[in-house]
């Protein structure tokens, strides 16, 4: 299985580009807009690749078909887990970085982003991947096999910058496990930004000027 994807390119021959990941039942084109306003002009040309989840039954959800990265088998994120779906979302998102490879874009100018769903597996599949990446932002998320990172996570990224923000009176991941999802990465010796804002679980425009100005650093 491949992804299908929507692809932003802010000028010719992009040498940088962006991975963002969208959350449970959203597909890439929700994450456009916001992919539109980040200037990232003084870099040079970036794309921004925003791929569509597969679909599949959210157990949540009373099994309705929607596009998400894996199942959700109840409230408690931490102790019942979809592993299976993780992983191969997780493979999913190394086809990508290899296409962009592929393309002529060196890992250490790829940045894997997302929100929620779309944060757990930025963190999944960016704090494994063989290859030093630019960066991993996660935005109203947490850490997926929070258990197993320790071992897994690969040498090349053990200091990868980390971006990592979350609303305040968010209802759906609570700031709780946000916070703890950091914690355990700075306990594995992470170095993350992180910030909190006075939202719900959604993205606002003081998170997306922060996100703005650790992406012209982490992509420089």
């Amino acid at each position: 299985m491949s992804l299908d994807t929507l692809e932003i390119e802010t000028g010719p021959s992009p040498q940088r580009t962006v991975i963002v990941l969208h959350g449970l039942g959203d597909s890439g084109h929700g994450f456009a807009p916001i992919a539109e306003e980040l200037d990232l002009s003084t870099l040079g040309a970036v794309r921004f690749v925003l791929p569509h989840a597969p679909e599949r039954p959210v157990t949540i959800n009373g099994g309705y078909v929607m596009r998400a990265w894996y199942d959700i088998l109840g409230s408690d994120l931490a102790r019942r887990e979809d592993e299976t779906g993780l992983r191969e979302s997780q493979a999913l998102i190394e086809a990508l970085i290899a296409t962009e490879k592929q393309r002529g874009v060196p890992a250490s100018r790829i940045v894997i982003a997302g929100f929620s769903q779309g944060c757990a597996m930025a963190l999944l599949a960016g704090l494994r991947h063989a290859e030093r990446l630019a960066g991993v932002a996660g935005l109203s998320g947490y850490l997926p096999l929070a258990a197993s990172t320790a071992t897994e996570r690969s040498a090349a990224n053990r200091d990868v910058p980390l971006f990592l923000a979350h609303g305040t009176q968010d209802p759906v991941v609570p700031l709780a496990r946000g916070v703890a999802s950091r914690d355990a990465l700075a306990a594995l010796g992470h170095v993350i930004e992180w910030h909190d804002y006075p939202m719900p679980h959604s993205v606002c425009a003081e998170e997306i000027g922060d996100l703005n100005r650790w992406l012209l650093r982490v992509l420089a």
